[in-house]
């Protein structure tokens, strides 16, 4: 059948697993690569997680970057928004990757498409973020987080759709279970750095 290996795993189904496989190897290497962190950086960036939804994987995400996170706020943001950029990123590489494999069904190439689309919006939102991130100076700061804050929650929300894309239309295989995980992972990550603005911004 067209699409499907000899051991009768459909071909778009074994490349999200290669996917999940190459994510994961590419996390530990660059965990392997750092550098070691100071204790009270460590500490930072521990407390600054336990105020997100989700701390075991912002502290996780964050770590690594202790080094250059040190005890400042900013830098946590920045890095947290990196973090959820390069994922978010890397996501919607992948689902356009799938999308163009075939044994797929007209809803699930569907739902792929405006996942991808949803990502893509993402994208853009988390790298206006960032960019602001370089101006937070002088009279304007306040402005500027506002900004980067209402640009976080929208790409949260776009991400939030993708995932409502793969609940709401039937995957066979369990196939929408995996792409889910790794949007899931997203909006999760994306959500600790809202969190972590909003600290920021509180303390302004």
């Amino acid at each position: 059948m067209a699409g499907k290996m000899s051991n009768g795993i459909p071909i778009w189904l074994t490349l999200l697993l290669l996917f999940a496989l190459s994510s994961s190897a590419c996390a530990a290497a660059r965990l392997t690569l750092s550098e070691i962190p100071t204790s009270s950086s460590v500490e930072f960036i521990r407390s600054s997680c336990i105020k997100t939804d989700y701390p075991a994987l912002c502290f996780n995400s964050l770590s690594v970057y202790a080094p250059t996170i040190q005890t400042s706020p900013k830098q946590l943001v920045d890095a947290a928004l990196s973090v959820s950029l390069e994922s978010t990123r890397n996501t919607s590489e992948k689902i356009g990757t799938l999308s163009k494999t075939r044994g797929m069904s007209s809803k699930e190439a569907e739902a792929m498409s405006d996942c991808m689309e949803s990502l893509g919006d993402s994208v853009e939102e988390l790298k206006q973020s960032l960019q602001a991130m370089k101006d937070l100076r002088g009279k304007d700061v306040k402005l500027h987080m506002n900004d980067i804050q209402t640009w976080v929650s929208a790409a949260l929300t776009e991400e939030n759709t993708c995932m409502d894309g793969f609940t709401t239309n039937g995957f066979k295989d369990g196939a929408d279970n995996l792409v889910r995980s790794h949007i899931v992972k997203v909006a999760h990550l994306t959500s600790n750095a809202l969190a972590l603005i909003n600290a920021m911004a509180g303390s302004l």
